[in-house]
């Protein structure tokens, strides 16, 4: 069930956002660097459009989209536990971003893919508009974009 997150979610939905980040490999030291731009705070979850993935009473996932700039809406976080990736709860929430960013009146989202989830977007939809440097010197991650 997909459900509007709540404040209380704060650290479970950060939890859930590294845990997920950590599944491909990366190293203690990168995900550190990465902590602070992977933590979902309380003001996020107040201003920003949150929804998480209740599964059995627990939370397995959760996507975060930023408010609509231009008839654009750009798709900020997209997490699902290391243990419920491939099956296909990512691609369920992405659909329920979609039918959310269309009812706000969004032609097109966009985000930046971590290069492990381009696949996975692109399945969605999405191509690959622009990359953009990382934290990580010399490390680029896509821009992508679908039109809804």
């Amino acid at each position: 069930m997909i459900i509007s997150g709540l404040i209380s979610d704060a650290k479970i939905l950060t939890e859930i956002a590294l845990k997920s980040k950590a599944f491909w490999g990366y190293s203690d030291e990168n995900l550190k660097t990465w902590t602070p731009d992977l933590t979902v705070s309380e003001q996020m979850i107040q201003e920003l459009i949150v929804y998480k993935f209740v599964f059995e009473t627990k939370i397995i996932g959760f996507y975060i989209l930023n408010k609509p700039k231009e008839k654009n809406i750009e798709l900020e976080f997209l997490f699902v536990l290391p243990n419920f990736i491939g099956k296909g709860f990512g691609n369920q929430l992405i659909h329920h971003a979609f039918k959310k960013a269309i009812s706000l009146a969004n032609e097109t989202i966009t985000l930046q893919a971590d290069p492990n989830a381009v696949s996975f977007y692109q399945s969605n939809g999405f191509v690959i508009i622009d990359q953009k440097e990382s934290s990580i010197p010399n490390r680029f991650l896509p821009v992508m974009c679908k039109t809804l």
